[in-house]
């Protein structure tokens, strides 16, 4: 008996044993969490990540997928960034990609920081040199002096080297906490250096190759990362995507942080209060432009902004503004717009892509305030020639017509008004109600009138 339960149960393991090999190579349960970072990498794309891998915590994502094609970005969103994904308890790969990708300069630095790094073919990395060195720590290009024996960046002063040497050190800390090419991401930021896919592999500056994400998932399978401090094996073949899309805000403060939108923008804000101050009682102009003034005030709060710039700005307004008061045959205003131009050129002090002010935008805005600034003028020449409406010199030489008279005084219109009026006796009894009168004096409230003239009237 003990030997035909022996062979049952022998019989029932081997035919169990297909279903065990087949689940152990079935598809890992779960989702991974797909990000796009795309362009100039700013504050909407900080909040965009760190938005995306709260979700994906969320949902219990297996994986975060950063699909990114970036020319770079600011520095301190670049590190906001990589705070996250060192924090994140969920592993991070970061893929270039789709082919003819990039992810130069602070992309660079996001793919040291990954947990797994990846590119499509056709797609390159590196140029992760800081530009205006010593002016405010950027990430995006390259206008540093070079010196062209060495191919390296050659800082001028002890701030340009305190700020190259912290982006190097930067750099290097995130390679070897990954265990990737430490000695290369120093060439990425000392002498711009670039890699494409396959050579970024070979020297250990990436970890894999992929085609698309499902291939990615699948070459990720079985890899080892270190996650808070304790080894993970990924589980990723199989797994199902999930693209997040940035929410309205992200959207939102994405486009407010274009320096052409923030720009024009402040521009609004501060033209709109003009003219509510030119004509009050609009509302419309003030209330526009007071939402454009915050709105543009707190994009600029978040954009590498050289206060110089605004100051020069908002003087070329306020000189505009003065001439149209205070007219100096235009010395005040050919000075604003001077200031005016100068100062739009200097507001952003950065070379990073994707955050640089455009000429036309600029040119344009110029010709605006000029226009305002011929409007303003030819308002006031219009002023000038108008004839005075209050005072006695705008009773003074009126015509007027006898509404009653009395001898020597009498009720007159003039301008629409009744006044009493006074003429002398010889004249005074020649006056009849209807007649035609002009006034030659004012005495507090009482006009001196004589006959008018035949043939000529004042209006």
């Amino acid at each position: 008996m003990a030997k035909y339960l022996s062979a049952l149960l022998t019989a029932a393991m081997l035919a169990l044993l297909p279903c065990a090999v087949s689940a152990q190579n079935a598809p890992a349960a779960g989702i991974a969490v797909v990000l796009d970072i795309t362009g100039g990498i700013g504050p909407a794309t900080a909040e965009y990540v760190h938005n995306g891998l709260a979700e994906a915590e969320k949902h219990h994502a297996k994986v975060i997928v950063l699909r990114m094609d970036t020319p770079g970005g600011l520095s301190s969103s670049m590190r906001a960034i990589i705070h996250d994904i060192l924090t994140s308890p969920i592993p991070v790969i970061g893929y270039v990609a789709p082919a003819g990708a990039r992810a130069a300069s602070a992309g660079t630095y996001i793919m040291y920081a990954s947990h797994l790094a990846a590119m499509a073919p056709s797609t390159h990395l590196g140029a992760a040199t800081p530009v205006q060195i010593g002016g405010g720590g950027l990430f995006g290009g390259g206008n540093e002096k070079t010196d062209n024996n060495k191919n390296a960046t050659a800082p001028t002063t002890t701030e340009q080297a305190k700020v190259l040497n912290d982006a190097i050190a930067y750099i290097r800390s995130l390679a070897q906490l990954r265990g990737r090419n430490a000695q290369w991401a120093e060439q990425a930021v000392r002498e711009a250096a670039t890699l494409t896919a396959s050579e970024a592999k070979d020297k250990h500056v990436v970890d894999l190759t992929a085609d698309n994400i499902p291939d990615l998932l699948r070459k990720a399978d079985g890899r080892t990362v270190k996650v808070d401090d304790h080894d993970v094996t990924l589980r990723t073949a199989g797994l199902k995507t999930i693209t997040f899309e940035p929410n309205w805000r992200s959207r939102f403060l994405n486009v407010i942080t274009n320096p052409n939108i923030a720009y024009l923008l402040l521009l609004a804000g501060i033209y709109g209060i003009m003219f509510e101050f030119f004509s009050p009682g609009g509302y419309f102009p003030g209330v526009l432009g007071g939402i454009s003034l915050l709105i543009g005030l707190y994009a600029l709060n978040l954009l590498p902004v050289n206060y110089a710039g605004v100051g020069l700005l908002l003087l070329g307004m306020v000189m505009m503004t003065a001439e149209a008061f205070v007219p100096s045959f235009g010395a005040l205003g050919l000075g604003g717009i001077t200031a005016f131009v100068i100062g739009s050129l200097f507001l952003f002090d950065t070379d990073v892509p994707g955050f640089q002010l455009s000429w036309g935008v600029i040119a344009t805005a110029a010709l605006v305030s000029v226009a305002f600034l011929a409007i303003a003028l030819a308002a006031v020449i219009r002023a000038h020639r108008r004839t005075v409406a209050i005072g006695d010199s705008a009773l003074v030489g009126r015509e007027a017509q006898v509404l009653n008279w009395d001898g020597e005084e009498g009720d007159v219109q003039v301008l629409g008004e009744r006044w009493r009026a006074r003429a002398n006796a010889d004249i005074g009894a020649k006056l009849a109600p209807g007649q035609r009168v002009r006034v030659i004096a004012r005495r507090d409230l009482l006009l001196l009138i004589e006959p008018e003239p035949t043939g000529s009237s004042k209006p």
